[in-house]
């Protein structure tokens, strides 16, 4: 038996890989911090053969609340992803009990979404007569920091902006774009053809393609952390964030949406912006009307269960979508989906997933057209 991770978002520390039935792994930390969770690993040669998996240290994890009722996924094609029913959280350990059928097999923390499959979608999406691609600039470790424009400007038009992945680990956010993309693309939608007549939407699918290739959970290559940067973001240990918010200021902003995932809530919701300084009442009666489409257009998203009032404390304005909305006084939300199953539409077998995330992408072109019809 073989444990490796040398590859784009591997992570693990193996302690002992002697005996099938006793594995003893810990959570690697970030490449420059000390947030962990996220894994992505490959073992070979264990066809028919039991594993017990012991990730010692999940008690250290950046989330361990989120641990409970949680299932790692697996795939033998890296196309293909399934839950591992067998995962339990123990006296402060994560353990993974499986048979593999086949003699390589990977296990992950959620559905990867690796750096040369976001190249092919802005590949892909470079292809379109309807978007642009270009690049904001270079992160930290000098990777291009891509941009996808689609529709035209004018005084007429209200900018859009969806940005995902400022936390690498969070792969489902740049599935969700991935959706969100394919449908805005394609010239027989007649949603996508409104929204493409009605307004110009700036994409940002991976903020944080450095942290993805290391395989972080939550920062960039410098050790920061990209949605705590946004009050005042340092052109060298967060260019990322620096670049994007001065694109923003250039092009102006009607709408603002920031895509996550969420360790430990087993619900698809967006974090609101009452708490933020100016918050007016017609920002609120838009973002109520923009929430209420998306949960006619979805039944995957629900309002009942998300975020406490007051969570973020003196942070709130160095959050991405805390901060454009306090600048541009629009409708700016996070969207987060679980790590987890969606306890609203379960799925025994995937659970929340790459294929739900670019289904929920797709659905999202219905609130954006009322909002920009609307605005």
């Amino acid at each position: 038996m073989r444990i490796s991770s040398g590859f784009d978002s591997g992570s693990i520390e193996v302690l002992c890989a002697d005996d099938p039935l006793d594995v003893r792994l810990r959570l690697r930390a970030d490449n420059a911090a000390e947030f962990r969770q996220w894994f992505h690993f490959r073992v070979q040669g264990v066809a028919g053969t039991p594993l017990r998996m012991v990730f010692e240290n999940a008690a250290d994890a950046a989330y361990p609340d989120g641990w409970p009722g949680y299932r790692c996924v697996a795939s033998y094609d890296r196309q293909h992803w399934f839950r591992i029913t067998d995962t339990h959280y123990e006296n402060g350990q994560l353990v993974v009990a499986h048979t593999p059928e086949r003699d390589n097999i990977y296990y992950a923390y959620f559905e990867p979404y690796s750096h040369e499959r976001h190249l092919d979608l802005v590949a892909r999406a470079g292809c379109s007569p309807y978007a642009r691609v270009s690049s904001l600039g270079q992160t930290v470790e000098g990777r291009e920091l891509d941009i996808i424009t689609i529709g035209q400007s004018g005084d007429d038009r209200a900018p859009v902006w969806v940005i995902a992945r400022q936390h690498p680990g969070e792969t489902m956010a740049e599935w969700f774009v991935e959706g969100l993309l394919e449908r805005l693309l394609d010239e027989a939608d007649p949603v996508a053809r409104a929204v493409r007549a009605a307004t110009q939407i700036h994409i940002v699918p991976n903020m944080n393609p450095d942290g993805a290739v290391h395989g972080n959970l939550r920062t960039n290559a410098a050790g920061r952390n990209l949605n705590r940067e946004w009050r005042a973001p340092d052109p060298v240990a967060s260019p990322e964030v620096f670049l994007v918010r001065e694109a923003m200021e250039q092009r102006g902003c009607g709408l603002f949406l920031d895509i996550h995932g969420d360790e430990t809530l087993p619900y698809v919701f967006f974090s609101t912006a009452e708490e933020v300084p100016g918050f007016s009442a017609e920002m609120a009666r838009q973002q109520a009307d923009f929430i209420e489409c998306l949960r006619e257009t979805s039944p995957d998203f629900q309002t009942r269960h998300g975020y406490v009032a007051g969570r973020f404390g003196e942070e709130l304005l160095s959050l991405a979508s805390k901060w454009v909305a306090h600048r541009f006084a629009c409708v700016s939300l996070t969207l987060e989906m679980p790590f987890k199953d969606n306890a609203v539409l379960p799925d025994a077998r995937v659970g929340w997933n790459g294929a739900r995330s670019k289904r929920l992408g797709a659905a999202m072109l219905n609130p954006i057209l009322r909002h920009c019809q609307r605005a």
